[in-house]
């Protein structure tokens, strides 16, 4: 995700100069600058974070307190500086914590896999001590490698944001297996159900961000009556598909919350 929003900001002509990341493994780091030859790289994230308008912390959450803790000296005399979390489960407490102050400004982002192709949907969250600029210049970064940006009030709803978008893309994943493997018990070939299948859930979204219908009216529109696509909607109606997909979601987001407990305790000692 940290290359997702590198590169995402270089294609979108973010000056080189004022880019930098920091690489402890060799051969990653020897790749990225490969790739990237003219954003700066380091191999301390002290160095890299030196004098930084904005710290974005794209690490594993099972390395996140090491991480901060080990940077809490630097981010000290830096404190003025925006930090972006992106690790699920690390609560804006907890990094306050680690850094042993509470007056930094802290963002904390859900994005989903698809961001790694720069059709990401990101929710965020800020504590009281981000300010308008550092919220334009949040979504500015983030829409490097996302189509939907979108802030909640409440640090507990990036646990609804999780349940939606972060987990969604498996969803979406799923429906689409169940639909190829339909397709080739139909007598289609696995190669055309799955072109068609995909072709489908694209184009569906697409409308659905083209128009101004909401879903439920797009859905009546398609759905001829005594026609075959109302008999497939009793079908998943009847099999409860909108309980199916309602606890679904609401397993990620209490899974999301137990993720966030689970860290906190573990910090806690």
């Amino acid at each position: 995700m940290a290359e997702a929003i590198l590169g995402g900001l270089s294609s979108a002509g973010h000056p080189p100069a004022l880019l930098c990341y920091s690489e402890p493994y060799e051969a990653r780091r020897h790749y990225m600058q490969s790739k990237y030859p003219s954003i700066q790289s380091q191999q301390d994230n002290h160095t890299a974070v030196q004098g930084a308008d904005v710290i974005v912390l794209a690490v594993k959450p099972q390395v996140m307190r090491t991480v901060v803790q080990d940077l809490a000296p630097t981010l000290a005399k830096n404190r003025t500086a925006l930090i972006i979390s992106i690790a699920a489960g690390i609560t804006t407490a907890d990094i306050l914590r680690w850094i042993q102050c509470d007056t930094v400004a802290v963002v904390r982002c859900m994005p989903n896999t698809p961001a790694l192709l720069g059709e990401g949907a990101v929710g965020l969250y800020a504590t009281q001590q981000v300010n308008a600029a550092q919220r334009s210049t949040t979504e500015g970064i983030m829409t490097a490698i996302a189509k939907q940006v979108s802030w909640v009030e409440k640090e507990g709803l990036i646990d609804a944001v999780t349940g939606v978008s972060g987990s969604g893309p498996a969803y979406f994943f799923l429906m689409m297996e169940a639909m190829q493997n339909a397709g080739v018990e139909a007598g289609l070939s696995s190669e055309d159900a799955k072109a068609l299948t995909v072709q489908t859930c694209l184009g569906a979204a697409r409308m659905a961000q083209a128009s101004e219908d909401d879903l439920a009216t797009l859905r009546q529109k398609v759905t001829s009556p005594h026609g075959t696509t109302e008999a497939a909607i009793r079908s998943l109606e009847s099999n409860q598909i909108r309980s199916i997909i309602k606890e679904a979601i609401f397993a990620a987001e209490h899974r999301s919350r137990e993720l966030a407990e689970e860290m906190g305790r573990d910090t806690a000692h």
